[in-house]
């Protein structure tokens, strides 16, 4: 008994020492593949994490904001313990382009910032220098102004020392006027064609043509800050708001007035933005004086105000040009002179700066 009791006990303790020398191998084995599975998922993340912040939104606008050298900006581009290189206060030709000491090649300067022309000068100079370190500085903004006309509270012509967004320039002018028109007219006036234009030169359209010079956009979608209609604009740009189409009340209302047309427009909406009619309207003969259009006629058109207050009569619907004329009883009927604004010229425009 005492033997078979020894036997038992000696491989128990076999069978012990053979499991814990197997999960001592497992403990092993875990904490070298764990580690390198953790560090695995840690570098996947990270790259991931790079990757999106490289391609974020957020990133691709800080960069688009600064601003790209324009033909007549003055530079200073200086070499780190080269001054035999330096080139202070160069002015970017009408071309776009600059010139270094001791290098044949003209570089352009146009269309980039100024980290972008300092990395192109340090290619160009490591032909001769060994690790340049250059540094571009704007010294003076001299790039065509920016001009902003038209329907706005405060036309005027800002020299831009960054890149800015049509939305944006609006601001500056206070917003459009009451009486703006849909649409915003963008002019490239500038003496270069569009930085992107010329990224893009191999495709087949003219930088010249008519097409490629103007731009139209909807007022409402800038003032929304739809990307498609609120683009950076480009040094020499003519931003313009027309007018839109007008109506004209006058005679017995609280204020007689010129009405724009952002909306389709009746007659008693448009007496009520007069301010309404004054004491002894002769409210049953309201006078709409319409021209065909392409022609000289004119058409008298009267409408019941009264009629129409009590759902009796049709409310018309005005169309461009249209003149209201709500007389007083027992009077004749008049119309007043309505003189246009003259849309000062861009000559006479103040400069701004927007920093």
């Amino acid at each position: 008994m005492n033997t078979k009791a020894s036997q038992s006990r000696v491989r128990l303790l076999t069978a012990l020492r053979i499991s814990s020398i197997s999960l001592v191998s497992w403990l092993a084995i875990v904490l070298v593949v764990c580690p390198a599975s953790i560090r695995a998922q840690t570098q996947s993340a990270v790259t991931s994490a790079s990757t999106a912040a490289t391609k974020s939104p957020d990133n691709l606008i800080s960069t688009n904001d600064h601003y790209r050298i324009g033909p007549g900006d003055i530079l200073d581009v200086k070499v780190f313990g080269k001054p035999q290189f330096d080139r202070l206060a160069v002015k970017v030709d009408p071309r776009g382009m600059i010139r270094m000491p001791l290098i044949k090649e003209e570089i352009r300067a146009a269309c980039r910032t100024e980290d972008e022309l300092a990395a192109e000068v340090t290619t160009v100079l490591k032909e001769y220098i060994l690790a340049p370190e250059v540094t571009v500085q704007i010294k003076e903004y001299q790039s065509e102004p920016v001009a902003v006309l038209g329907a706005v509270r405060s036309p005027s012509r800002f020299q831009m020392q960054r890149r800015v967004r049509l939305l944006e320039l609006l601001t500056f002018v206070n917003g459009p006027t009451d009486n703006a028109g849909p649409t915003i007219q963008v002019v490239h006036m500038g003496p270069l064609a569009s930085c992107e234009t010329a990224a893009t030169s191999g495709n087949n359209e003219n930088p010249d043509s008519l097409g490629s010079q103007i731009d139209y956009y909807k007022l409402t979608e800038t003032l929304r800050g739809d990307q498609k209609a609120n683009p950076y604009l480009r040094a020499g740009d003519v931003v313009s708001i027309a007018k839109a189409d007008e109506v004209y009340v006058v005679g017995n209302v609280v204020r007689p007035t010129s009405i724009g047309l952002n909306e389709p427009l009746t007659v008693t909406r448009a007496i009520a933005m007069a301010g309404g009619t004054l004491i002894d309207t002769k409210k049953t003969e309201i006078h709409v004086l319409r021209q065909t259009p392409g022609t000289t006629e004119k058409k008298d058109i009267v409408v019941n105000l009264e009629a129409v207050n009590r759902h009796e009569a049709e409310d018309l619907v005005l169309i461009a040009n249209d003149i209201i004329d709500v007389p007083a009883s027992g009077s004749k009927r008049f119309l007043r002179s309505l003189l246009g604004a003259v849309v000062p010229t861009i000559s006479q425009l103040p400069v701004k700066v927007i920093p």
